[in-house]
């Protein structure tokens, strides 16, 4: 490290001001241990104070008060001065001399919790700007400019390292590498913001800005020779999941995880049943309720034993052994759920290969859904699964109503063929699928594969309620479940041949609810 030890009367100077505390406190003590002098600000001074450590305050440095309720501390020439001179440049050092200022060799700062502040649905836009960090920012660039001469830490993981490399001589590729880190952090800090102040009800931004971190390296993608790795946004979601058994999720597993946690995120609440779903090609083979976890698992098993070989499992509960035990005779890829209880995982770690993961069930909150295509991103809202319990908006179109035991089946159906795969057609029964049309291109063909998937397994179709995720174009799909016997249909409607359908129905004697809304997955 260079310096001029002429404009440094206490030896080596750091600045420390932190939001997230982890470690500063030892990390604090072991710099003064090693001769370092600490500069601190508010919160964090009074932290390193209460833990005799001895601190600078900013005032001191700056010659001004924190002002504002802590809004202006650091933007001042004696802290940015000290951090952006160069060391090996006369007139830089000369300037520091001709004003007074001491040179800050290191900083480790880390910003206002702005992304955990919006996150919650609670925080007004006063709040929200006020977790808006200016000083920190500012800091942290004007070090990692300067890094070949200021050592910048954003990360409080990197303490140990630092401190370490401070033993003997910090080498380039460190800083560098620190440095690189503050780029990335304070530009997905900004992105978080413009994300935040975008937001409208009305229209998308006109700019967004897209900030992802690699979170791990991953074997292969899609198919063995292409590389892949897992990078994630400060959404929650996958940046949260914790696999607790099995060797490391591929690429194909991370896509079937999102799609099985999605596909029970229609039973978010405390007080909703226990969902199991059933994963192959991000596309469910089994979907439904139960009692409780290992009960919803048979009943979506018994959607389609065959198609379960090889497949992800999720549930919106707790997995038990029960569950757990229930699982043993079916080769399974992963299990995810929110949690997974100690004795559940003895019986999964019986498997060396199954991989077992907890990760929070997805908030059905206001967010964007990204699809790459070659040069740009398709944009739109997340879907949200509150509006698919929406009812408003529903109407029975026939002239027979369905029953009490089909209205309950017709919800469940509703919620449930969004995670399939369009043209999407699901026959249920008494609240769990029994037959399932996936990725047909044509609606017809759906219906007639989910009629033939259902006898398939042993499943009869007659008195079954059908859900489909857009409108029948034709009267044939129609034709097609009434000749299974199905008994009630719920869909979104909208077609220019609607009269016709809805006439169908009638003919054949079934009851048929349109929601107004479809629910295609691409």
């Amino acid at each position: 490290m260079t310096g001029h030890p002429a404009i440094r009367p206490s030896g080596r100077r750091a600045l420390i001001s932190v939001s997230d505390k982890r470690g500063v406190v030892e990390f604090a003590r072991a710099l003064v241990d090693l001769g370092w002098e600490i500069v601190s600000t508010g919160g964090t001074a009074d932290a390193l104070r209460r833990e005799n450590i001895p601190v600078v305050p900013m005032e001191q440095v700056t010659g001004f008060p924190e002002m504002m309720d802590g809004r202006v501390k650091t933007l001042h020439p004696n802290v940015h001065g000290g951090l952006l001179a160069r060391r090996d440049h006369p007139a830089d050092v000369a300037a520091l001399h001709a004003q007074g200022i001491t040179p800050i060799d290191l900083v480790a700062v880390n910003l206002y919790p702005f992304r955990e502040t919006v996150a919650k649905p609670e925080t007004t836009l006063a709040q929200a700007i006020e977790q808006i960090d200016i000083g920190g920012p500012s800091m942290l660039r004007s070090a990692a400019k300067n890094h070949a001469d200021v050592i910048v830490i954003v990360d409080p993981e990197d303490y140990g390292v630092v401190l370490a490399a401070l033993r003997t001589e910090p080498t380039a590729e460190l800083r560098r590498a620190l440095a690189t880190k503050v780029f990335a952090h304070t530009s997905a800090y900004d992105a978080a913001v413009l994300e935040y102040l975008s937001r409208s009800e009305e229209a998308l931004p006109d700019r967004l800005s897209l900030v992802l971190d690699r979170r791990q390296a991953l074997r292969y993608g899609e198919n063995p020779h292409q590389r892949a790795a897992l990078y994630v946004t400060g959404e929650s979601g996958v940046r949260d999941l914790h696999q607790l058994h099995g060797k490391e999720l591929s690429f194909n597993n991370l896509l079937d995880v999102d799609a099985a946690m999605m596909a029970v995120a229609p039973w978010l609440g405390d007080d909703a049943k226990p969902a199991c779903a059933i994963i192959k090609h991000t596309t469910p083979c089994g979907i439904a309720l139960g009692g409780n976890a290992e009960d919803a698992y048979r009943r979506a098993l018994a959607t389609d034993t065959t198609s379960a070989f090889g497949s992800v499992v999720a549930f919106n509960t707790v997995v038990s052994r029960a569950a757990a035990e229930a699982m043993r005779d079916l080769f399974v890829e992963v299990v995810v759920a929110p949690r997974v209880d100690a004795a559940a995982l003895q019986v999964f770690q019986e498997k060396k290969n199954l991989r077992v993961v907890e990760m929070p069930r997805p908030a059905d909150q206001p967010s964007w859904d990204f699809k790459r295509v070659r040069g740009g991103f398709l944009v739109q809202d997340r879907f949200r699964y509150s509006a698919v319990a929406d009812e408003k908006g529903w109407k029975v179109v026939t002239r027979r109503r369905p029953t009490d035991a089909e209205w309950n089946d017709l919800r469940f159906a509703w919620a449930a063929v969004g995670s399939i795969k369009s043209n999407a057609i699901l026959l249920v029964r008494e609240e769990a699928a029994i037959g399932i049309g996936a990725g047909q291109m044509s609606r017809v063909d759906a219906s007639f594969l989910a009629v033939h998937k259902a006898r398939q397994q042993g499943h009869d179709p007659r008195g079954a309620v059908l859900a489909s995720d857009a409108f029948f174009p034709f009267r044939d799909g129609v034709d097609e479940a009434a000749a299974a016997g199905v008994a009630a249909i719920i869909q979104p409607g909208g077609s220019v041949k609607d009269a016709e359908v809805v006439a169908a129905a009638d003919a054949h004697g079934l009851a048929m609810v349109v929601t107004g809304n479809r629910q295609f997955r691409h």
